[in-house]
Order: structure tokens, then C-alpha cells, then sequence
């Protein structure tokens, strides 16, 4: 037996996964198990879980591998700091920030004292491990890969081709130039300063009109070899401290931009400044900058490899708009994105890689076509919640019923949805990645006007320009969006068809569009059965979709969706056969 743990750790979004023979048997991210936001650190929880679902120690684990090489590209990083000559106090700042990440044996001597550790720990050059988090996992058994982020192991994108199990990479974009970190500063100056917030940009920018793609394109300069650089007057991260925080914590970066950039596009706004045209505006103009500084670059690459089939990873994959247009502007028409293309996905991404270097006669890949990769929970582990909370759950205020079938649960679950009432939907095993899909979920009738204002009142308090997805049944995709594809991890936004979009206003965005999950019955049956239950009743086959939180980490144990329960407005909890109501 060859068990390979991987992990991302001291890092934002710090995870793990284990693979036992080459199948990938669990993987989560530490936020969902510490409750923090975007946990830097070291994962142990997560590790924890991890063997606990392998069904073995720590010992009986071969091997462990890092997604980040500290020895990757050191001559390039030596060649820039004697070219810039980078200043001795950010070198220190730098120096001592990497030294106070412990060294990944220490980690687990201090969180693991009990048990002894005698493998190999393997580190795996940052993107290296995105490519494989999803060309290793893809349908494909050729395609050109692509990875886009901030930055890691010095470099923030590369690409190349993956064949069969074997992964070449023939190019790479190094510090400082980065299209993560220009749409990270662009975030920042609009006031959305913590980490991960990029996707308010996205949910912003249909909102404007893209009047300054003027100045974008002379913050951003496009090379014809499809690369892309950073104008560095605009930025400072390059130069003097900048304040990065890493190391057991919920991740902050200080600001990217120099005062050019201020100069440049106007004032900055503080996060509780009134946001106004202007903000939308800029939000538009840096979206379509992105989109064309990716297409640039995968139009070239395009022409390189003649493929048709690209594989898409690195945080900027999280771009769900730009994914969804990738077949519109460029020639590839087989796009896979990794379920967690961020840097939690470089678990999955370098156990993978090491699992096929491990075994180089071993063509065969891995299908990843679902993400319910975490941890479930019985019937009787509900029923003993439920009992400790019995003076939470009076019978003045809610009834509690246990559903004796799939059939019957889903029939009243979907009839709710239809009433109006908000749905806290709780099964089967928890999501792997940034996305909600159908174990962790908050539902809602995606037919009413109001439902989306419903939900903000209710649960979510989120800013109001930010849309809620739909959950739709595979088979009805083409009948309701502009193009029909499989995207079972929420990571493509689509044009809704103009003569549907009035049908379900709760889940159609200002510019008409829709960031789609499609829905099979082979990958998660009940939530499959639902949603067909609700297109029995309405004609409509899909529900709005949204993840179970509230302002925290999406829920993972049934201990946390009933304290999200008790202390929202939401009307029902279903956790497993478990109905729940309010009267």
C-alpha cells in the first residue's frame, strides 16, 4: 500500500488530502475545521481528518508532499535582487518572515507528538503543483495547462503541456509581474482589503462601464510572445515592505499599489466609503483587463500547441466571469478548472504528481468530476445534536420530523423552496473547495424577485451587488444557457438565455449572466432528486443556490449548520433525513 498525505500549508488556504494507492480517498481545507477565513498556517486539523478517513496513523504514511519549493527559481531570484538592488531592510523583513514558518517536520513533531513520521517529505515547485491539481485530475489525456496567480516559488503564472501522466511546463512569468497581483491591488483600491475579496470585484463590475481600460492598459502591458508585465510605477510590493502576514493566521496583505496609481486613476476609497459609479467603473475596467491579458495569453499558447483541450489552475482561476468566456475568445473548446484552483488545490496538485512520478509506468488518470471530498456524518450522530438541544429546539417554535425516504424528503424540501422559505441544506459529505455544491447550501426559489433581498435579510447581510448562483440538472443546461457545458464546481459564468432570464431573476446577474453548477445524478443523487422535484412543481430545473455560512467558513460538522440555523431567520434545516421548521 503507498499512502501519499499532501498538503498546502503556511500559506492562505491551508489544506490537505490523502491518497491511498493513487485514489484520492479525502481532502479539506483548515478554515472549515479552525472557523477562520482563509487559514495560513499549518493544516492539522485538516491532516487529522484526512487520516482519520484513510483509516490510518501518521506512521503508515510513505510520504508527504508540499506544494512550494524554496529551492525553485533561486537564480532568478538572486538576478533580481542584485538588478534592483533590492533594499537590505525588505530583504530582512522577507528573511525573517520565512523563518518564522516552522519547517514542515517540526510542524508535525509539535502537532503530532504521539506519532512518529519516517517517510519522505517531497517539495513540489508551486505551479507544478497547480498544473497538476488539474490536468492529473482532468478528462483529458492531452492538453496545454495553464497556471495564473499572485505568486509562488518566485513566479506567478507558467504553461505547457500535459500528456498521459507526464507534465512538461516550458515557460514561466516571474516576479514581480503578476496578473493575481494587479487584480489584488486594483481590490484593494476599490476598498475591498481582505484577502480573497477579488470576487467582489467580479460581482462588481457588471455593474459599470469599462471607461478607464485606457489606463488599465498601461498599468498592464501585453508582450507578443502572449506574455504580460506589470508597469511597476503603479506598484510597490516590489520594492519596500509591503506587510504580509502568513503564519497562523487569517491572511492580510498590505497595499500592492504606489501613490502613482492613486495619481493615476483618482482617489482610493476606504472599505467604509459609499461606493459609487466611479468604483464600478474602475471594477469594470480591470475585469476586462484581466479577461483580455488571459485570452492574450491562451490565444498564444493556442497557436503553439494546436490543442483543443486547456487545463486551467492558479488562484486567478477562481475567475469564474473569465472562464465562462474562454470559449468565445480563444480557440480551445474543452476547458477543465480545477475544483480548487486556488492554493488549497496544490495539495491535491503535488500528492498527484509525486503519486505518478512514484509510478511512471502508470498511464492511468484520475477523473475528478465531483468535490465531495470531506466529512459526512450519520443519522444518529443528528439525533444526538438534536437531543443535547432540545431547549434550543422548543415545540412552540419548531417541529422536527425524521423523513423516512429520499423520495419523500426531497418532494417536501422542494415544495418549501417553492413557498419561498430559505433552506439550509446539509448532506452526504462536505464540499472540497471555495464552492457550495448541494452538501453545504442555503436554497432558495430562484423564480422571486425578492428572494435574493429575502436571503441578505435573513442570513447572508452581504453587499447587494453580489450575485446568488443556480444549481441546475445537467440535462437541462442548453435549454436555459447560451452554451452547454459540465461545470460541476461553480467555476464558469454563463449567459442566461435572454427569453429565460425573467423567469428566475434571483439567480440572473445585472448583465445577464449566471455562475452555473451543473447538477448529475451519477455524482450527488439527493441533491439531483431535489432540484427534480422543484422542476416538477415549477417547470423550472434549477434552485438558487449560496453556501451555508454567515460571514464564517462554510459549516463542515451538523453542529455549526444548527447554530447558523438558530441564530438566522432561516426557515428549514435539513441535515440528512432530519427536517426541521420553524413555526
Amino acid at each position: 500500500m503507498s499512502v501519499i498525505l499532501g498538503i498546502n500549508a503556511y500559506h492562505g488556504d491551508a489544506s490537505a488530502c490523502i491518497l491511498v494507492d493513487g485514489v484520492l480517498v479525502a481532502a479539506a481545507e483548515e478554515e472549515r475545521f479552525n472557523r477562520i477565513k482563509h487559514w495560513a498556517g499549518f493544516p492539522s486539523q485538516s491532516i487529522e481528518y484526512c487520516l482519520s478517513e484513510a483509516k490510518i496513523s501518521l506512521s503508515e504514511v510513505d510520504h508527504i508532499t508540499v506544494n512550494s519549493d524554496p529551492k525553485a527559481n533561486v537564480w532568478k531570484k538572486m538576478g533580481h535582487i542584485l538588478r534592483h538592488r533590492i533594499s537590505l531592510d525588505l530583504l530582512k523583513d522577507r528573511f525573517m518572515n520565512a523563518k518564522a514558518r516552522k519547517s514542515i517536520t517540526e510542524s508535525f513533531h509539535e502537532h503530532f507528538p504521539e506519532e512518529i513520521f519516517s517517510g519522505k517529505v517531497h517539495y513540489i515547485e508551486h505551479h507544478l503543483a497547480h498544473l497538476s491539481s488539474a490536468f492529473l485530475v482532468s478528462p483529458f489525456q492531452e492538453s496545454a495547462l495553464v497556471s495564473v496567480d499572485g505568486f509562488g516559488d518566485f513566479a506567478s503564472g507558467c504553461f505547457g503541456i500535459g500528456k498521459n501522466n507526464k507534465i512538461i511546463i516550458n515557460r514561466k512569468i516571474f516576479y514581480p509581474h503578476s496578473l493575481g497581483s494587479f487584480y489584488q491591488a486594483i481590490t484593494q483600491f476599490i476598498g475591498f482589503p481582505h484577502y480573497g475579496d477579488e470576487y467582489k470585484v467580479m460581482g462588481l463590475a457588471p455593474y459599470g462601464k469599462p471607461k478607464y481600460l485606457d489606463k488599465m492598459k498601461k498599468i498592464v502591458l501585453l508582450n507578443n510572445d502572449g506574455t504580460y508585465e506589470l508597469n511597476l510605477d503603479y506598484f510597490k510590493f516590489h520594492k519596500q515592505k509591503v506587510e504580509y502576514e502568513w503564519n497562523n493566521t487569517s491572511p492580510h496583505v498590505g497595499e500592492l499599489f504606489s501613490d502613482s496609481l492613486v495619481d493615476f486613476l483618482g482617489p482610493k476609497r476606504n472599505k467604509e466609503d459609499e461606493l459609487t459609479q466611479f468604483h464600478k467603473d474602475i471594477a469594470a475596467s480591470a475585469q476586462l483587463m484581466f479577461e483580455e491579458a488571459l485570452f492574450h495569453l491562451l490565444n498564444y499558447i493556442h497557436d503553439e500547441y494546436k490543442l483543443d483541450s486547456l487545463c486551467l489552475s492558479g488562484g486567478c482561476g477562481n475567475n469564474s466571469v473569465a472562464n465562462g468566456k474562454i470559449r468565445r475568445n480563444t480557440n480551445f473548446r474543452n476547458i477543465y478548472v480545477a475544483a480548487s484552483s486556488g492554493d488549497a488545490g496544490g495539495a491535491i496538485g503535488s500528492a498527484f504528481y509525486l503519486s505518478h512520478k512514484e509510478n511512471p509506468r502508470n498511464i492511468s488518470k484520475t477523473f475528478m468530476d465531483h468535490a465531495y471530498l470531506g466529512p459526512s456524518f450519520s443519522n444518529e450522530d443528528i439525533k444526538n445534536l438534536l437531543d443535547e438541544n432540545r431547549d434550543n429546539l422548543s415545540e412552540e417554535e419548531f417541529t422536527i420530523q425524521k423523513i423516512e425516504t429520499v423520495d419523500l424528503l426531497t418532494k417536501k424540501t422542494a415544495f418549501s423552496i417553492s413557498e419561498g422559505k430559505v433552506i439550509g441544506w446539509f448532506q452526504g459529505r462536505m464540499e472540497w473547495g471555495p464552492r457550495a455544491l448541494g452538501n453545504r447550501s442555503i436554497l432558495g426559489d430562484p423564480r422571486r424577485d425578492d428572494m435574493k433581498e429575502i436571503l441578505n435579510q435573513k442570513i447572508k447581510r452581504r453587499e447587494s451587488f453580489r450575485p446568488f448562483a443556480p444549481s441546475i440538472l445537467r440535462e437541462f443546461v442548453s435549454d436555459w444557457f447560451d452554451e452547454d457545458d459540465e461545470v460541476p464546481f461553480m467555476m464558469k459564468v454563463f449567459q442566461i438565455k435572454e427569453g429565460k432570464r425573467q423567469e428566475i431573476p434571483a439567480v440572473t446577474h445585472v448583465d445577464g449572466s449566471g455562475r452555473l453548477q451543473t447538477v448529475s445524478k451519477s455524482t450527488n443523487s439527493r441533491y439531483h432528486s431535489l432540484i427534480s422535484a422543484f422542476n416538477d412543481l415549477t417547470n423550472v430545473p434549477l434552485v438558487l443556490n449560496t453556501s451555508f455560512n454567515e460571514n464564517e467558513p462554510i459549516v463542515c460538522m451538523p453542529k455549526e449548520a444548527l447554530e447558523c440555523f438558530l441564530r438566522t431567520k432561516m426557515d428549514v434545516l435539513v441535515l440528512n433525513d432530519f427536517y426541521i421548521e420553524r413555526i
